[in-house]
């Protein structure tokens, strides 16, 4: 399993922003400091307040707003996907990150969450990943 975690200003905010991509919160790993939000089977978003999420890590915690200092991706089934997800990025209160790639062969949108998270959706033709 990989879990993402990511700290938050406002847990609430974070938590209804990736319940509007399609996100689905698991109560049993969710309180006031801290809501699991599953991607897929394998794949865990952890929202932490920053005060939670400082007792993870030493020294400060960064702010995602202010730099970026990782860049999460997900794979989608096509660029209809992609689109989609920006929109619902968009609507649910992120932003726009980078301009959409398109390569012919692989396609992407990108968006950055409430917190300044950044995030890629990208879609690459089947027929030339098994090449």
């Amino acid at each position: 399993m990989i879990f993402v975690n990511l700290p938050v200003a406002d847990l609430d905010r974070a938590v209804a922003f990736y319940a509007a991509l399609g996100f689905v919160n698991n109560a049993q790993f969710t309180d006031e400091t801290a809501a699991a939000m599953v991607v897929e089977e394998n794949i865990v978003v952890m929202l932490m307040t920053r005060e939670k999420f400082a007792g993870f890590v030493p020294g400060q915690v960064g702010d995602p707003a202010q730099a970026t200092s990782v860049l999460l991706a997900l794979s989608a089934g096509g660029r209809e996907e992609c689109d989609d997800t920006l929109g619902k990025a968009l609507e649910a209160g992120g932003k726009p990150w980078q301009p959409a790639q398109d390569h012919g062969f692989m396609y992407g949108t990108s968006f950055a969450d409430p917190d300044g998270n950044a995030w890629e959706v990208t879609w690459m033709d089947p027929a030339v990943i098994q090449g």
